[in-house]
């Protein structure tokens, strides 16, 4: 059974593979290990390997591991965010991918304002239908983007999204290229990552633009 090592040679290939596809240069894309549920020393396997971004989905978990690690690993806050939580996510993560209301933006700017500091963003889209999913639909993204542009604590470097869960990869396609659409429609100073693309569809999303891919399981193996 391949390690943490092998299984990031072959994601690396694979990310190399998809944008040798479409005339990209492998620099452009920054690979986040997804490292929800995964302990401290299996992360250190994949620091190890060279990965410096890891992605976590709740603060509770996360507070836990970053003291473990130093200011080489870069910390990704992907999860959904409340607002009440602001406080504690501020100034720990080195981009949060998730902010996806103009009162979580305005929040984030007063907590991070506190601690004297500016914190990276992106504006979560709401690619898929359901309810219960979490982002901003496309109609008011553009509202979003202006308040977070207006917020002093705030720096705003572009979108998030996530397509619906399907049975096959390829049918995210038009979820990926819709959400690079409305990233090309921003403010050049806004756009500079384009987070998008998992697992089980990185390659799609690299094809059609990620700048930022998110893979957990494809690295640290199924999650139990």
């Amino acid at each position: 059974m391949p390690g943490i090592k092998e299984r990031l040679e072959e994601v690396r290939e694979r990310i190399g593979n998809a944008a040798g596809r479409v005339g990209r240069n492998t620099e452009e894309i920054t690979l986040v290990a997804v490292s929800k549920t995964v302990d401290a020393s299996r992360i250190g396997e994949a620091l190890q390997a060279g990965v410096r971004d890891f992605g976590e989905n709740y603060y509770q978990e996360a507070r836990e591991k970053i003291p473990l690690f130093g200011e080489e690993v870069r910390w990704h806050f992907i999860g959904a965010l409340q607002s009440n939580k602001a406080k504690y996510v501020a100034g720990n993560f080195t981009l949060i991918h998730s902010v996806d209301t103009v009162h979580l933006a305005e929040e984030i700017s007063r907590r991070a304002m506190a601690k004297g500091i500016v914190q990276p963003v992106l504006a979560e889209v709401k690619l898929d239908v359901v309810e219960t999913k979490h982002g901003i639909s496309e109609a008011g993204l553009m509202e979003l983007v202006e308040c977070a542009r207006g917020l002093e604590g705030l720096e705003l470097l572009g979108l998030m999204g996530m397509p619906p869960l399907t049975a096959e990869p390829a049918e995210a396609r038009p979820f990926f290229r819709r959400l690079k659409g409305m990233f090309d429609l921003l403010p050049e100073e806004n756009r500079r990552i384009l987070s998008m693309g998992m697992s089980a569809d990185f390659e799609i999303a690299i094809e059609e633009g990620a700048t930022l891919v998110r893979v957990g399981s494809a690295i640290f193996g199924p999650r139990s």
